[in-house]
């Protein structure tokens, strides 16, 4: 059984391997500081992808601003405040529901609710409620094992020395499940990255320099779909991709270092 573990692990990392591997053979040639930073020309074919890095940095920032907060009280108050029973129950099994939805539903309600009916248009800030919405799940269920691996000794002593349950949260619970808070939002951070349906459906496809938030914009992996799909240029779409991947590999490179020394 080890051994047959063991193969199968080989083969998950062999298979990732080949995939990083593939990327930097085929995007190395045409990634540069320049294919970064520069402005595009010519419909993306020539030129950077700073306005496309610009947009992405928006969207993601935007979605982790909103679903923060959000996540993190709802953990709170699972975890905290709600007497166990099937209300919470019923939270948390649709919590886990939610996170299995296709990112192109998410699309579609955010196009419905942000785009059409609140009227923001195809734009950032209709992209990053969307995403925000998508990363709820894993910013809530993260934060509330990081508060579960709280020991329940702490709450009770701060309750015997007169604190009250908001100072014992805030100063008692909230600082030793921080590290596992964060590591949770930086998860949802590398999935943000990476989602193309839900974003190409609220924040559009426009390749300008976003100016506000209400502005339409490209993020990374709409610019590597059409890239790709309309044969734009192979070269600056592998260049694309390898940045891309590099970038959700160095995020959650980081969430498994504030883990590894969270659980120290």
């Amino acid at each position: 059984m080890k051994a047959a573990l063991s193969a199968l692990a080989l083969v998950v990392a062999g298979v990732l391997a080949a995939l990083i591997g593939l990327l930097v053979v085929k995007g190395a040639g045409t990634l540069s500081l320049g294919s970064l930073l520069d402005m595009p020309a010519r419909a993306g074919r020539e030129g950077g992808i700073l306005p496309v890095l610009a947009a992405t940095g928006y969207l993601v920032g935007g979605a982790l601003t909103l679903a923060l907060p959000v996540g993190v009280a709802t953990a709170l108050f699972l975890q905290e405040y709600a007497p166990p029973g099937r209300a919470v129950t019923a939270i948390r099994s649709l919590t886990e529901a939610l996170a299995g939805v296709p990112s192109i539903i998410f699309g579609l309600f955010g196009f419905s609710l942000f785009v059409i009916r609140l009227g923001w248009g195809w734009s950032l800030a209709a992209g990053s409620a969307t995403l925000a919405l998508m990363l709820l799940p894993t910013v809530v269920r993260t934060s509330e094992e990081a508060l579960a691996g709280v020991p329940r000794e702490l709450r009770e002593g701060a309750a015997a020395l007169g604190a009250t349950r908001w100072e014992t949260i805030r100063r008692v619970v909230l600082p030793p499940a921080a590290p596992g808070i964060l590591t949770g939002a930086m998860l949802a951070l590398g999935r943000a990255f990476g989602e193309t349906a839900a974003v190409l459906l609220t924040a559009g496809s426009d390749l300008g320099m976003p100016t506000s938030p209400l502005a339409p914009g490209r993020p990374m992996a709409v610019h590597l779909y059409i890239l790709a799909t309309e044969g734009l240029s192979e070269g600056r779409a592998w260049a694309t991709a390898l940045a891309l991947v590099a970038g959700v590999l160095a995020v959650n490179l980081a969430a498994n270092l504030i883990m590894g020394r969270w659980r120290r």
